[in-house]
């Protein structure tokens, strides 16, 4: 034996494999560092790995073949040179350079994912889950600047098929949009989002192939847990977002908690140009491109029949668009738009009884139309598919402060608020309801802070200032109001408020305040007026203006005969009398109610 490792040497075997190692190690390397520079596809890294590891075995037999042993047939005593500790040198520099890369970040994740998952738990306790994770808006690198609407739905596509992962907390589905395009620290995000993980990647789509990259990074140091490129055909897109789910799942240690056959991403389609012209619609109605956004999407389902989330956003485009409406007081477009809502809701729920959306569109037609115990049923059967989903809870919650349950309001906008903390529109209806619930104080930083100038929030920020007395903060608030409300009706509210508070003589000969500016009536007088507004609403369909009646500035008015018509005509006092009572009223008798 003794004699073969000599020849071994003798043949310089060793000094051959180790500086085959050495080249070998360089080579990939390299190939690993130049191969996204220049956009390779995956399979040319695999095929030089493995043609390295077929060369191996071929230079040491060649190395033997080709020195040939002295003539004599004596073995002679060999020494080891310089050139032969080099080698060693290298090999050993090689053998810790992989040992590293192989295990530091296992040993990474195994040292520092107690420790996250601990910080985990207790940043999130108040929701119940121990690990948050956002996803943040994927980079477009695609040549063409036009295909963001693509990366954004990839955005979208994946924190939903996180989010049904049963012990992940998705977090910022909407909010984390606001740092799109930033260079931001992502411990700052992290922060800011409420998140102890965050997703990050990149969308890079030519002709039929996509190639998508992935990154799971911790919040709190930006530790790197987990990354992947995906080079596929455009048809293989629900495929892609499937695997960036379950090996996220499976890097934080999650069972999935799916059934057998079941998959995270469920409602599919397989042409890809449909997908897309889905993407393009979502894209559109988010940015209340109309009426584009309708061209789009009734397209859409006209080509796919059959592809559930395309009915399901064309009902919310036509709910979106009925709240526009219905500022305007185009009641027939109003009544039109929400049939078609309805429609498309129900053909949704048709196709796929398991997806959340149709019926959380169908329930905002049924408040529209003062259906509210049917609609708290939709509510619920689209909250038990997806609890998750911040639209819905935001619609819902302003259900319930319709019908007066304030504090289950209350307790739903703080839910919605853990998830997603920076959307302008919820932060403004969650200061609302606070201010139902009588937190006035608590509710005027949110609103100071709101990023958006729209006039409901300087209605509702400028109502908070009056209900603290602050009656001249009030009304220049209400000057800064700009657009959508008659600027007429805004410099009389703004008027009567520098009044505030005091006892008017007629409150028929008072100006008529547009929308819900009729919360200045209570401060000088006339608290039946505030009435004026919710009536013509309801009457047009609009049951949403019906909250006014609630907040505290509303007392005196609560106590009226006009309340008490205007309840029984929205059909509340029935609701009340089979779904119980509001936080604020009470029966009397078999025929009657009191309000506080």
């Amino acid at each position: 034996m003794g004699n073969f490792f000599a020849e071994l040497k003798r043949r310089h075997i060793y000094r051959v494999g180790a500086a085959y190692a050495v080249v070998a190690w360089v080579l990939l390397q390299l190939a690993a560092n130049v191969a996204p520079i220049l956009e390779l596809p995956p399979w040319i890294a695999r095929s030089i790995l493995l043609l390295l590891i077929l060369g191996f075995p071929v230079a040491l037999v060649f190395a033997w073949v080709h020195q040939l042993a002295p003539e004599s047939g004596a073995l002679t005593r060999v020494t080891t040179g310089g050139l032969d500790w080099a080698l060693m040198g290298a090999l050993v520099v090689v053998i810790v350079l992989v040992s590293y890369e192989q295990l530091a970040p296992s040993l990474g994740a195994r040292t520092a994912q107690p420790a996250g998952v601990a910080a985990a738990r207790t940043a999130s306790a108040s929701v119940g889950n121990a690990i948050s994770i956002a996803v943040l808006p994927f980079a477009n690198l695609s040549d063409d600047k036009q295909q963001e609407f693509f990366s954004d739905g990839m955005t979208d596509e994946i924190s939903g098929a996180l989010a049904k992962i049963p012990d992940l907390r998705v977090v910022g589905r909407s909010s984390a949009f606001q740092f799109k395009g930033e260079n931001k620290d992502l411990r700052a995000i992290g922060q800011t989002l409420g998140a102890t993980h965050l997703i990050e990647g990149s969308v890079r789509k030519a002709g039929a192939r996509v190639r998508i990259s992935a990154q799971l990074v911790r919040s709190d140091n930006g530790l790197q847990v987990w990354s992947e490129n995906y080079d596929r055909d455009l048809t293989d897109v629900f495929a892609i977002q499937e695997d960036i789910a379950k090996a996220i799942a499976m890097s934080l240690r999650m069972p999935l908690g799916l059934k057998p056959g079941e998959a995270l991403i469920t409602s599919r389609i397989a042409d890809p140009e449909i997908y897309e012209q889905y993407l393009r619609g979502r894209a559109l109605l988010r940015s209340r491109t109309y009426p584009a956004t309708f061209d789009t999407l009734e397209s859409l389902v006209a080509r796919a029949p059959g592809f559930a989330p395309g009915w399901a956003t064309l009902a919310n485009a036509y709910g979106v668009a009925v709240t526009l409406m219905s500022r305007s007081g185009d009641f027939k477009t109003v009544a039109l738009l929400t049939d078609k809502q309805e429609a498309a809701a129900r053909k949704a729920i048709q196709l796929d009884p398991g997806y959340a959306g149709g019926y959380s569109e169908l329930a905002g037609t049924q408040t529209r139309r003062g259906k509210w115990a049917e609609a708290e049923d939709l509510y619920k059967q689209a909250l038990a598919l997806d609890s998750s989903d911040s639209e819905l809870l935001h619609t819902y919650s302003q259900t319930l402060l319709a019908v007066g349950r304030l504090k289950e309001a209350l307790r739903v906008r703080e839910r919605l608020r853990a998830l997603e903390p920076l959307v302008p529109i919820y932060n403004q209806i969650t200061a609302r309801t606070m201010q139902a619930n009588g937190l006035i104080d608590a509710s005027i930083p949110i609103l100071e802070r709101n990023v958006t100038n729209g006039p409901q929030r300087n209605i509702n920020l400028a109502e908070a200032y009056a209900a603290k007395g602050r009656f001249p903060d009030a009304a220049d608030t209400l000057l800064h109001i700009t657009s959508q409300i008659d600027r007429r009706s805004v410099e009389d509210a703004a008027r009567l408020l520098r009044s505030a508070p005091s006892t008017t003589v007629s409150p028929a000969k008072l100006p008529t305040l547009d929308a819900e500016l009729g919360f200045v009536y209570a401060y000088i007088g006339a608290p039946e007026r505030m009435l004026d507004y919710p009536e013509k609403a309801v009457k047009g369909g609009n049951f949403r203006p019906i909250e006014m009646v609630w907040r505290p500035v509303a007392v005196a008015l609560r106590k009226t005969e006009r309340f008490k018509a205007f309840m029984r005509k929205a059909g509340l006092v029935d609701y009340w009398r089979a779904r119980g009572w509001p936080d604020l009223c009470r029966p009397m008798g078999a025929d009657d109610f009191v309000c506080d």
